[in-house]
């Protein structure tokens, strides 16, 4: 006689097992699978990284390769947009970088400088200035500004270093002054009550401070040294325009024409654009475009940085005075 109380356990199949090793084993494989699926999107994101710098690279490798491998006679072109300053797209070290790649190639029949621009800095404008006159000299290859919308001020310094200068009938020229602007605050604080505790090791180390009342000597400094600028300004303009300038009371005034008046003045030479002075004057209708382009690390950042956001870098990684 068999006692059913007395069977073996296993005969009922094997125990139930306790809940925690149940649950630790679920944590372990959604531990595991998630860790994969990190590691895919890493994979994902750095391969993804990968081809935009190889894209960047072709596409910069590419336009280097257009630029010296024009065989046939064309005009160069060089661009010059908007304020005219050290840390801007329109600075000197990088225009002057395009103009001496321009004058090296041989097939460039001459150079265009295109200018919508408002000006900037004297300092720059006269870099640029001074280089097209160099160059001119050693390469003897002529230098044409077309001025699209705006070719004001500090733009206009570096235009007549042209060999002649091309305008639209409406186009902004001129503006041959220059400023120095600011904002005086002390009315204002002495209606709030504010007192300016500045402390100086020279008398006119404080200069220009828009917290303290400005000097009479101090004024008359400021204005004689942009007087001074002025000066190279109009100096620059007569050595650039020549007889062709017509001198008014107020054509050094700081006072701008449009394309019109301008030809009239003698600020600018004769209507024309882009095409029309590359095939017309130039003769050479091919344009090979010599403006500098950003490096591939700016371009990345521009072009993918905010595609890629915050979150793919962290799967990826997981760890002084004006011409105006």
């Amino acid at each position: 006689m068999i006692d059913n109380d007395s069977a073996p356990a296993s005969a009922a199949g094997p125990a139930a097992r306790p809940a925690h090793d149940v649950l630790l084993e679920q944590f372990a494989r959604e531990y595991l699978r998630e860790r994969r699926s990190a590691r895919r999107w890493r994979w994902f994101w750095r391969l993804l990284c990968l081809a935009a710098l190889v894209a960047l690279a072709w596409a910069q490798w590419g336009a280097r390769l257009h630029l010296n491998g024009a065989a046939t006679p064309h005009t160069a072109l060089i661009e010059v947009r908007g304020e005219i300053a050290e840390d801007t797209d329109a600075n000197a070290d990088a225009i002057i970088g395009a103009l001496r790649d321009a004058f090296d190639d041989d097939q460039a029949r001459a150079v265009i400088l295109r200018f919508n621009s408002p000006g900037g800095s004297p300092v720059q404008a006269g870099i640029v200035y001074d280089e097209i006159q160099r160059l001119k000299s050693l390469k003897h290859k002529k230098v044409y500004a077309v001025c699209e919308e705006m070719c004001a001020s500090g733009a206009y310094y570096m235009a007549v270093g042209a060999d002649a200068i091309y305008v639209d009938k409406a186009s902004v020229v001129g503006s041959i002054g220059v400023l120095m602007d600011g904002f005086g605050f002390t009315g204002l604080m002495d209606k709030l009550g504010v007192e300016r505790r500045l402390l100086t090791a020279g008398a006119n180390k404080g200069m220009l401070d828009p917290y303290s009342p400005l000097p009479a000597s101090q004024r008359a400094y400021a204005q004689a040294m942009l007087d001074q600028i002025h000066a190279q300004f109009i100096a620059v303009v007569r050595e650039g325009r020549g007889k062709r300038l017509h001198e008014t009371p107020t054509i050094f005034s700081g006072l701008f024409w449009n394309g019109e008046e301008a030809i009239k003045l003698g600020l600018a030479d004769d209507y024309g654009d882009l095409d029309y002075v590359a095939r017309e004057v130039v003769q050479a209708p091919d344009i090979v475009d010599f403006t500098p382009q950003d490096n591939i690390a700016d371009r990345l950042v521009k072009r993918f940085g905010a595609a890629l956001g915050a979150g793919a870098a962290k799967a990826a990684l997981q760890a002084p005075a004006r011409i105006h």
